[in-house]
């Protein structure tokens, strides 16, 4: 791991940076989706990969400053549709703030760069991410051939 093994995370109320950025659906992700909600108008594709799509948003709160924009699933509430009614989330969603990207055919795991200044839920509570590993790091994950989390729309 490239990161401190005393680190914590949590996600905190109100938060929803993760939901600000393009969410990467691997096929299982895809098919896992389609199994729970249309997949119609809340997918994309971008560089031949498929996303959930991000959206304006009419409001302030729980979106992008710079383009106003979120996750599609994520509701006017600050929760995510996807875990508050299906308890599941994409793969991508799991990681955050960790990314996971491929360096001379080795799998490298790191905290985001720009989680240190965006991410309000490092280190504030007992849960260590070091301990919880399968719970940021799907098993999906280690099944593809590319496992690169950090690909944006």
């Amino acid at each position: 791991m490239e990161f401190d093994p005393s680190l914590t995370f949590e996600c905190v109320d109100d938060c929803t940076w993760c939901c600000q950025h393009g969410v990467l659906l691997y096929e299982k992700d895809l098919l896992e989706l389609a199994a729970r909600e249309s997949i119609n108008d809340p997918v994309t594709q971008a560089h031949g990969r498929d996303f959930v799509r991000r959206e304006r948003k009419n409001r302030e709160e729980h979106v992008d400053p710079e383009d106003g924009a979120a996750c599609y699933f994520l509701r006017d509430d600050g929760l995510c549709a996807l875990h508050a009614e299906h308890e599941w989330k994409p793969a991508r969603c799991s990681v955050f703030p960790l990314e996971v990207h491929v360096e001379a055919g080795d799998i490298h795991v790191s905290i985001r760069d720009s989680a240190h200044e965006h991410c309000e839920g490092l280190d504030v509570s007992e849960r260590r991410v070091v301990d919880n590993l399968e719970a940021f790091l799907p098993e999906l994950l280690w099944e593809l051939e590319d496992p690169t989390t950090e690909v944006e729309l």
